[in-house]
C-alpha cells in the first residue's frame, strides 16, 4: 500500500508535483560513508502520546530547515508550498526539455478561431488518453500544455497484472517476478507478495500516447492556461500572452495543481512525501528478481537517537528498484503524513540507510522530491470544467497509487464526453445540428453527465473508504504501523490485491475490514478501535448523504 506512492504513483499533468533533477557529483562524496474497553487510565496515556506526536511532529517540520543534509542538488524546498525544488532546467528529465524531437505536432493558430469540442488541459497520462479516445470518435480536440513533449519526471512502478489489462505491458522497461516487505529486522518481519511488479518505461508510454492523438487527429497549442470563463454554450481559455481558445467542454488534466477546476469545500489532504534517487553504486545487497515494497527496519538508526525518536513517531520507509548489480532505484518515503515530512529529513533518512547498507554512489543519474495529494474532499460536483486524474481526485486516498487508476478511467470518462456531444443531435429530427451545446443549460448538464459517470455512487462509497483508511493511518507511529501491514499482507490475494488496485466494491471493502480486523493482534485491535472509532462514525455520517 505504500511504495505506491513516489516512486510509483504520482501523476503529472502541465504542471507536476513531483521534480526529477540531475545531482552533482558532490552527492557521491555525500554518499559514501482478550480485548476491553478502555478505562480512564487508558485514555490519558492515549492523550498523552497524542501529544507528544503533536509535539514530534512539530519537530521534524521544524528540522526541515535545520538539518544537514548530503551535498548535491538543493534539498530545502523551493518551489510552490514548500513541497519541492523548483525545476533545474539543466537536468536530463527537466520539464522544460523536449524529449521526442523526431515527432512533430500539429500546432494550432489561433487566428482561425476554432471552437473545439473538447480542449484538454495538460498532456500527463489521463489527459493524453482521454484527449485520443474523444478525437477518434471524430470530435476536434485541442491539447493546450506549455511543452507536450517534455519528459515525465516520475518514476511510475505499477503491478504488472494491472498494465496487461490495459494491453500496456510492452510499456514496462524492468520487471521483478515478486516483491518483498520488511515489517521489522526479524526473519519473521520479512514478507514475499507474489505479485510481479514493474517500473513503467515512460518514453514509450508517452510516445505510445502522442502518436495515438496524432493519428486521431489531436492538435496542440503550447502555452498554460490562466483561467476560464463560460457563456453561450461554450468554455473559453485564456491562455499566456493573452490567446484564447474556446470549446463545448473543456478538461483540467494539470494533476495536482488543480489548475481550473473549483472546490466548495476546504482541501486538507494528508500527503505522501518521498525522496528518490536514480544511482549506479559500486554494489547493492538487493535481490535482481525482487523489488522491495516496504522496508520499515530501522536498526540503521541505532547510532542516532535523535532520527530513531523522529521516525519512531512519523515512519517512513525504503522503497526500491534493483535494475542490476550496479544500478537501483532508492527512495525514502513517508506513507502519509499531515503536514508532509520536510525533504531534508526524508534525504538524511535516506543517507543513513545507505551508509548502514555499505551502498557507495558512483553517479546519481536522476534525483526526485515527491508530494502527492491523499484524500481530502472531491472538486465541486457537477461543474463546468471536467477533472481527470489527480485533478479529479484519483489518487488512492490510502496508498498513493494512481497512474493505473487513471489510465483505467480514461475510456470511461472520454465515452462519457463522446456520448454526451453525440446526443445534441441523436434525434432524427435533429441530426442536421452540430454536435455542441446550444446553450449555457445544456452545457452543464453535458458536464454534470460526465461527472456522474465518472464518480458514481459505488465509486463514491469506495473512496470514503479509502479516506478512512487513511485517517487511521495518519495516527499510526511505527510499531502500530508493522502491526497494520503484519496483518495487511497475511490477507487474502483477493483482499490485498484488490485494496491496493481499487478493485474492492464497498461490500467487498467492508469484508477486507473484517477480515484485517480478525487478522490482527488483540493489541492491534484495541489500537485500531481507539484511533479507528472517530473516523468511522464520520465515514458513516457521510455515506448516508451519497446518491
Amino acid at each position: 500500500m505504500a511504495a505506491v506512492a513516489c516512486g510509483s504513483l504520482s501523476l503529472s499533468g502541465a504542471d507536476q508535483q513531483r521534480a526529477s533533477t540531475s545531482a552533482r557529483s558532490a552527492f557521491a562524496a555525500g554518499s559514501s560513508g482478550p480485548l476491553r474497553v478502555a478505562h480512564s487510565q487508558q485514555g490519558l496515556q492515549q492523550r498523552q502520546q497524542q501529544q507528544r506526536r503533536r509535539q514530534q511532529r512539530a519537530a521534524v517540520a521544524q528540522s526541515g530547515a535545520s538539518t544537514a543534509a548530503p551535498p548535491s542538488t538543493p534539498v530545502v524546498p523551493a518551489g510552490p508550498g514548500g513541497r519541492g525544488p523548483t525545476y533545474d532546467p539543466s537536468a536530463p528529465l527537466s520539464p522544460s526539455k523536449v524529449l521526442f524531437t523526431d515527432i512533430e505536432l500539429p500546432l494550432y493558430d489561433p487566428a482561425e478561431q476554432t471552437v473545439f469540442d473538447v480542449v484538454v488541459v495538460g498532456s500527463g497520462p489521463s489527459g493524453l488518453a482521454v484527449a485520443d479516445r474523444v478525437a477518434a470518435a471524430g470530435f476536434q480536440v485541442l491539447i493546450v500544455d506549455p511543452n507536450p513533449r517534455a519528459p515525465w519526471v516520475n518514476n511510475y512502478g505499477v503491478w504488472i497484472d494491472e498494465f496487461e489489462l490495459m494491453g500496456l505491458a510492452d510499456c514496462l522497461d524492468v520487471t521483478w517476478d515478486r516483491a518483498v516487505v520488511h515489517l521489522d529486522a526479524t526473519p519473521e518481519g520479512k514478507r514475499y507478495l507474489s505479485r510481479p511488479y514493474g517500473r513503467v518505461d515512460r518514453p514509450k508510454l508517452k510516445r505510445r500516447l502522442l502518436e495515438r492523438c496524432l493519428a486521431a487527429g489531436v492538435r496542440f497549442y503550447e502555452a498554460k492556461a490562466q483561467r476560464v470563463r463560460h457563456g453561450g454554450g461554450r468554455s473559453t481559455l485564456e491562455l499566456d500572452g493573452g490567446v484564447q481558445v474556446s470549446g463545448s467542454l473543456v478538461v483540467d488534466a494539470t494533476g495536482h495543481s488543480r489548475k481550473l477546476v473549483e472546490f466548495d469545500k476546504p482541501f486538507n489532504p494528508g500527503y505522501q512525501g518521498a525522496y528518490g534517487i536514480v544511482v549506479e553504486v559500486e554494489s547493492h545487497p538487493f535481490e535482481l528478481d525482487t523489488m522491495l515494497f516496504m522496508d520499515w527496519r530501522d536498526d540503521h538508526l541505532d547510532a542516532f537517537p535523535d532520527i530513531k525518536e523522529r521516525n519512531a513517531q512519523l515512519p517512513t520507509f525504503l522503497y526500491a528498484m534493483p535494475f542490476s548489480p550496479t544500478k537501483i532505484f532508492l527512495e525514502e518515503t513517508s506513507l502519509v503524513a499531515r503536514p508532509i515530512i520536510p525533504f531534508p529529513e526524508l534525504k538524511l533518512r535516506l543517507e543513513k540507510r545507505m551508509q548502514h547498507l555499505g551502498i557507495k554512489v558512483l553517479s546519481v543519474e536522476e534525483e526526485e522530491f515527491c508530494a502527492i495529494p491523499m484524500g481530502g474532499c472531491l472538486p465541486a460536483r457537477p461543474q463546468r470544467v471536467i477533472g481527470v486524474g489527480g485533478t479529479a481526485g484519483m489518487v488512492h486516498p490510502s496508498t498513493g497509487y494512481m497512474v493505473s487508476r487513471v489510465l483505467g478511467a480514461a475510456p470511461l470518462v472520454a465515452d462519457a464526453i463522446i456520448d454526451q456531444l453525440s446526443s445534441v443531435s441523436d434525434k432524427a429530427t435533429d441530426s442536421h445540428l452540430g454536435r455542441a451545446p446550444r446553450s449555457e443549460a445544456e452545457a452543464d448538464a453535458m458536464a454534470a453527465a460526465v461527472w456522474a459517470a465518472m464518480w458514481p455512487v459505488q465509486r463514491l462509497r469506495q473512496r470514503e473508504f479509502f479516506e478512512f483508511g487513511m485517517e487511521v493511518l495518519l495516527k499510526l507511529d511505527l510499531a502500530e504501523t508493522r502491526e497494520f501491514f503484519a496483518a495487511f499482507f497475511s490477507l487474502s490475494s483477493y483482499h490485498w490485491h484488490g485494496f491496493l488496485s481499487s478493485r474492492l466494491s464497498f461490500i467487498s471493502l467492508i469484508g477486507f475490514g473484517l477480515s484485517l480486523f480478525a487478522k490482527s493482534s488483540n493489541a492491534a485491535r484495541l489500537n485500531l478501535l481507539q484511533k479507528g472509532l472517530p473516523g468511522l462514525i464520520v465515514m458513516l455520517s457521510r455515506l448516508a448523504t451519497l446518491k
